[in-house]
């Protein structure tokens, strides 16, 4: 029987004692299709010789099988691909297949991530730890052997998988043995002494944890870094290669940052790395005071060497695109060729591409089958060309779901709900009633504007709740609510401008709480009633285009906000100003006095 597996798993394919699959059953099969390529060579059953020619049956059961071991291996190439698993490692045998199946599925892949947490989770109870959490030596010694034991374990089903050759050619597969192989050491002396002692090497736990499946991500991010080492490396010793230059030719103004090699090693990369050089006015402002020429180290010393930098990796990141989409293509040509016939080599059938998804996706159902088998189908022929299967993982990827047929929420509703919703639905819809509303947040305004100038003694809080409010936000109330009856939830949720109109409403409606209840820390909710005026800014298309842009930018303004505030020692985006315009700006911010420039930021920035 089949082994029902994830989407992202190969379906394990066992047979019966009679040799038949107990995947769905092929039996439209064309006697006259014969695979192009024969997959499945690590199987046995390919190796015995042709039944007789008369023999129908024989024959019919030996070609089923034969595709289902070309759509297995078809398959595993196209995870190949995804995964970007090197078709080195390609399973060649019948050991090697059930290793690589064993090594691809969940349960594999939570016995990793589990032993790999129990190793990192010991470091809270191994000596020294706090007495609420250590455990005696023999306790976590033993625990740690058992967890590297699971290790071994895994490793071993890796090389069966691989194959010895194969196997010490993986670079990272290496570094997690021999780091596999100390710790195991380490642990056996530390349970035949009864004693524990200084473990450099427990560091290294989070190897193994890299190393699960689920840390692909951070493997990617790690493998980056270390690939742009090099060039940042040469970035470094051309830089300080500038340094030395300058300290030779140049004088020194800022001797407590510069005074030592590692100083100035440090704050060298303090400027390299901050964004926008902030933290890096001490060093900068009091030299463009002294001299103008000095404004060149900004372009000479960072901004061009930051774009050298940046251009590097953005060569790496193209280079690795590169060589993922073309290993890609490469899998998708390995998987063509197994799904092709001789008879028709032009292109895949419907009857093969669903032969292959039953591996590669086997809780995908007939119908999302055929759909995705239509919406890889471009050239709308009963085959599928190479041209088209490229865009497999594109396509492979999308969900479907079935889509009615409905103009609004409630068509499904009985007759009489359904014309009192429909004549909601017209009457929010209406230039009428939008411009109603216009009018009655203009009138509004004006009237926020006349109780604003009838204040006495400049209170804006007052005690008592104006009868106005009330019925002012009576009146959004009711609109809100027939916007939502009329246009559905979802639909008026969709529209930036009624989310805005949603959300002033509700602060309108606390700060009527907060007036009822006296709740005085609550009284600025108050001060946000006029937002509603910036409904009527959308009548002009100009006025609308300025908003949504503000909207849109305002959460990154905020982010923005949170990375650099006020604070007393200095304001960064004031001071940023003078030191790019140039030095001539630094003496119109009162800079003259280099003694007593950025004196609080300097002690702050640089540490």
């Amino acid at each position: 029987m089949a082994v029902s597996m994830d989407d992202d798993v190969p379906l394990i394919l066992t047979l019966d004692d009679s040799g038949s699959s107990a995947s769905a059953p092929l039996d439209d099969l064309d006697r006259e299709e014969l695979p192009n390529e024969n997959g499945g060579s690590y199987d046995v059953i390919n190796d015995a010789s042709s039944p007789a020619a008369g023999d129908c049956c024989a024959q019919q059961s030996s070609a089923r099988h034969n595709w289902e071991m070309n759509y297995q291996e078809a398959a595993i190439y196209l995870q190949e691909g995804e995964n970007n698993d090197k078709f080195f490692t390609h399973p060649k045998n019948a050991k090697a297949l059930a290793a690589y199946l064993f090594a691809h599925n969940h349960l594999f892949y939570l016995m990793e991530l589990s032993t790999a947490l129990l190793l990192l989770l010991l470091s809270l109870c191994e000596a020294p730890a706090v007495p609420m959490l250590r455990l005696g030596i023999f306790v976590h010694a033993t625990l740690e052997l058992f967890a590297l034991i699971v290790v071994v374990f895994e490793l071993s089903m890796k090389m069966r998988w691989l194959g010895f050759q194969t196997f010490i050619r993986h670079k990272r597969t290496m570094v997690k043995t021999c780091v596999l192989f100390v710790q195991f050491i380490e642990a056996i002396v530390v349970l035949v002494r009864q004693t524990s002692h200084v473990r450099i090497t427990r560091a290294l736990r989070c190897i193994f944890l890299v190393d699960c499946r689920y840390c692909g991500a951070v493997r990617r991010n790690l493998r980056q870094i270390f690939q742009s080492l090099p060039p940042f490396i040469d970035i470094l010793l051309l830089l300080l290669f500038f340094m030395v230059i300058f300290a030779i030719l140049g004088e020194l103004y800022l001797w407590k940052y510069f005074n030592t090699l590692e100083n100035s090693l440090v704050n060298l990369f303090v400027l390299l790395t901050t964004s926008k050089r902030c933290l890096s006015l001490p060093l900068d402002v009091p030299a463009c005071l002294r001299s103008p020429q000095s404004i060149r180290i900004i372009p000479v010393f960072s901004l061009q060497l930051l774009a050298v930098v940046f251009d590097t990796f953005n060569d790496i990141e193209k280079r690795k695109f590169k060589s993922l989409l073309l290993h890609k293509r490469t899998a998708i040509q390995h998987a063509y060729r197994l799904l092709i016939t001789k008879q028709r080599p032009s292109g895949i059938s419907f009857k093969h591409f669903e032969g292959l998804l039953r591996f590669y996706k086997p809780r995908m159902c007939a119908r999302e089958r055929y759909l995705t088998f239509k919406a890889l189908n471009q050239s709308n022929t009963p085959l599928v060309s190479l041209k088209d299967f490229y865009n497999f993982y594109e396509v492979v990827g999308l969900k479907w779901k079935a889509k009615r047929n409905r103009e609004h929420w409630f068509d499904d509703l009985p007759r009489t709900a359904f014309l009192i919703f429909k004549g909601i639905n017209i009457l929010v819809k209406s230039r009428v009633f939008q411009y109603t509303m216009y009018t009655v947040v203009a009138v509004n305004g004006i009237w926020i504007l006349v109780e604003t100038f009838m204040l006495q003694g400049g209170n804006f809080f007052s005690r008592n709740v104006p009868w106005s409010y009330i019925v002012f936000l009576t009146i959004y109330g009711v609109e809100l609510l027939l916007k939502t009856t009329g246009l559905g939830p979802v639909e008026y949720l969709s529209s930036g401008w009624n989310l805005f109109d949603f959300s002033v409403t509700l602060f309108a409606f606390l700060g009527l709480m907060a007036l009822a209840f006296n709740m005085e820390p609550f009284y600025f909710i108050v001060v946000l009633r006029p937002l509603q005026l910036l409904r009527l800014f959308k009548l002009k298309k100009r006025y609308r285009n300025v908003l949504d842009t503000m909207f849109e930018l305002f959460p990154r303004m905020f982010f923005a906000g949170v990375v650099y505030p006020n604070s007393s020692s200095g304001e960064p985006w004031q001071l940023y100003l003078p030191v790019e315009k140039g030095p001539e700006n630094g003496s119109a911010w009162g800079f003259a006095n280099e003694a007593t420039c950025c004196k609080n930021l300097g002690d702050t920035s640089l540490l």
